[in-house]
């Protein structure tokens, strides 16, 4: 079983990554958007760490729910703690830093994305992802991951939060789950 690092590591590592992409790219006000649930306390951790020590963001800090964009809405049904997407009116030709939890299929990513596009054409995206884990089924890639984890069949990851943030994985045999908190 892998050794995770703490969120509070891997949240730091991830502002360092970020502000150094702005930086490189020359991209002045970008908007923070974080996918409920895991994203957000993700994006809310980076959001204040980033504009503490960087001022970057002048908007507040966006979210979004994906529950009616999802592709298999048919199959698990509708999320019952549903809540409103909280964006900017327009976002077209802004710079958008996605920020979600854990990557796994893409499969939420792609409906963050149709969201977005919904309320205009953004001038780029930047996908940043606490945990990047194996079994993609959409070709999809984080720009800023804070880990990459190889998990095995049945196994799972899951963040817990927000207050502390932690990190589960979840053995496929259900034995207890290995944790990394901070």
């Amino acid at each position: 079983m892998q050794q995770l690092a703490t969120p509070d590591q891997l949240l730091a590592q991830l502002a360092e990554k970020i502000q150094t992409l702005l930086k490189e790219k020359a991209i002045d006000n970008p908007l923070m958007v974080g996918i409920h649930t895991g994203g957000l306390w993700v994006a809310t951790n980076l959001y204040q760490q980033l504009n503490n020590t960087s001022n970057i963001f002048s908007e507040p800090l966006a979210s979004l729910d994906i529950s009616f964009y999802r592709d298999d809405f048919s199959r698990i049904g509708m999320n019952p703690e549903v809540k409103p997407s909280e964006l900017p009116p327009d976002v077209e030709d802004r710079h958008i830093i996605l920020v979600d939890d854990v990557l796994h299929t893409g499969r939420t990513v792609r409906a963050a994305m149709n969201e977005l596009f919904d309320y205009g054409r953004p001038a780029s995206i930047t996908l940043v992802c606490l945990i990047d884990r194996s079994g993609r089924e959409l070709p999809l890639q984080a720009d800023i991951v804070g880990e990459h984890i190889i998990l095995s069949k049945g196994e799972h990851i899951k963040l817990t939060g927000p207050e502390p943030l932690a990190i589960e994985i979840q053995p496929a045999d259900k034995t207890s789950p290995i944790t990394a908190a901070g």
